[in-house]
């Protein structure tokens, strides 16, 4: 067999995995399931050198290109899971559960045995064109499969592979399922020639991908579905795993876990202000309508061709494929933080219709709290109303997700994965939240709907015409109305959001 003279190449299996049958099925490269090949590659490599060609090699990075070589497809990485895998590597199982201090006495030695990771890393080889948020592996980066004498190789991007190597953009290697494994190996580990079995594809669209990882993990049930939806959030918006198992999964459960923290975070303006048990004489909006407005609103699925608004975190953000990769934290810092913006700025406001509100408010006998509006939280408020609570989070994902690109809300990526119920990670990611661009994209959305007039049907000192208006906004064909009229009402603010405002309500 003849090779390049100069770059490094490894030897590869080359496995053909292929049905008639497979012919019939229906490929799309506009769903991002383009025909696979008939084929995939097995081969072994140094666990340093591949994560160094999968791109996760700079965890600190922020700029855009190497957030996407950090993170890979969309996956997001627990650090804890990596160390102890680092620990298992280094002297086997049970000394990897040990705690440092047991580690260190001899007193335990003899629990010490191999670190075998016999199962292999799944990955995928980009090739030339590929597109990951709007970059591509750099020409000179590209990993070839060449054939020779019947032999399969690798054709790598360098003469010699050492730690200083980074790809110069995306990297050419993507890992659908083993990042856990290849982060244990660091540029400073004590196993720099310990190789790890590779099961390599070879320009596998990004929807194949995240079924392979579901198959992999999810089907023998490694891991519940639900995590599986943060750890590869490209199934969120997966048709086919909506119709054969359905997402009511994540939909359900993450509504559920950001409804409680906009209820127990110390900051929210919901904080102890939800109908969590749907008690009778209980003012506030009930923790099942919230739910059924997230899953109405911000987590509602992708659906396919043709519906341009999905939910911002439970939809593709673009034609491309890209999901919003936030964490639970996250999209709990930002729905409070839209609260937040919409109170502040309501209690700002000295219209007409806010001054008759919290008039009203001062004849009613200790219904409020010193720090409540009543131009927010009054009794004839439609923000006290599942309507109104609707309304609001329609209009704001709508809007957040067309600027979603402009505004480069993937871009927003923390160093870990947290539960929406953290509320340390929550307030972490309220103060990165306020730094960001986004933030004064959803005040001038908030700035734009305070003015709004909010009162209900019910509210003293309207007229005849603004109550028979405000009439319209009752039972369930007042949530489409509400969004026109606000979407209408924002029509006039300058920049995109009037523009938005004005394409969305053309849109049903």
């Amino acid at each position: 067999m003849t090779k390049p003279d100069k770059q490094k190449c490894i030897n590869a299996l080359k496995v053909h995995q292929w049905l008639a049958g497979w012919e019939d099925i229906p490929y799309s490269k506009a769903d991002h399931r383009a025909k696979p090949q008939p084929y995939f590659l097995i081969f072994s490599m140094s666990a340093q050198e591949l994560r160094s060609l999968s791109g996760i090699s700079r965890r600190q990075a922020s700029n855009v290109s190497s957030r996407a070589a950090e993170l890979g497809i969309q996956r997001e990485h627990d650090a804890e899971r990596s160390e102890e895998i680092t620990r298992f590597v280094e002297y086997g199982f049970p000394w990897s559960t040990l705690s440092e201090s047991k580690r260190k006495t001899r007193e335990f030695h003899d629990l010490r045995k191999p670190g075998w990771l016999p199962t292999a890393i799944v990955i995928n080889i980009l090739q030339k064109g590929d597109d990951r948020y709007g970059h591509k592996v750099a020409a000179s980066d590209l990993i070839t499969i060449q054939e020779s004498d019947g032999a399969t190789y690798l054709k790598l991007p360098y003469e010699q592979w050492g730690k200083k190597w980074e790809p110069t953009e995306v990297p050419p290697l993507e890992v659908i399922d083993g990042q856990h494994r290849l982060w244990a190996f660091g540029k400073e580990s004590n196993a720099p020639n310990f190789e790890v079995p590779v099961v390599a594809f070879v320009g596998l669209d990004i929807s194949w991908q995240a079924y392979l990882f579901y198959t992999i993990n999810i089907k023998p049930k490694r891991i519940n579905q639900s995590l599986a939806y943060d750890l590869y959030p490209l199934l969120r918006t997966e048709d086919w795993l909506d119709r054969a198992e359905g997402h009511q999964i994540y939909r359900e459960t993450r509504s559920q876990e950001l409804t409680e923290a906009l209820w127990s975070h110390s900051t929210s303006p919901w904080y102890d202000k939800i109908n969590m048990l749907g008690e009778r004489g209980n003012r506030w909006v009930t923790q099942s309508a919230w739910i059924k407005t997230l899953m109405a609103t911000l987590v509602r699925p992708w659906e396919g061709k043709g519906k341009k608004i999905g939910g911002l975190f439970g939809s593709r953000m673009s034609d491309k494929g890209e999901v919003l990769r936030w964490s639970r934290a996250q999209q709990a810092a930002f729905l409070i933080f839209a609260w937040q913006r919409l109170r502040a700025a309501i209690e700002d406001v000295d219209k007409p219709w806010a001054k008759s509100a919290r008039k009203e408010a001062k004849n009613s006998s200790g219904l409020f709290e010193q720090n409540e509006d009543a131009a927010f939280y009054g009794q004839h408020s439609l923000l006290m109303t599942d309507q109104g609570v609707r309304g609001y989070l329609h209009v704001l994902n709508d809007l957040c997700f067309l600027a979603a690109s402009k505004q480069k809300l993937n871009d927003w990526q923390l160093d870990k994965e947290a539960a929406a119920s953290d509320e340390k990670a929550v307030t972490e990611a309220l103060k990165s939240l306020a730094k960001l661009s986004i933030a004064k994209y959803v005040e001038e959305i908030a700035d734009g709907l305070a003015t709004f007039d909010w009162r209900t049907s019910a509210a003293t000192d309207l007229s005849q015409d603004e109550r028979k208006g405000k009439l319209v906004y009752r039972g369930s064909s007042g949530y489409k109305e509400l969004r026109a009229d606000l979407l209408k009402h924002l029509h006039a603010r300058p920049g995109d959001i009037g523009k938005y405002a004005k394409s969305l309500s053309g849109m049903s």
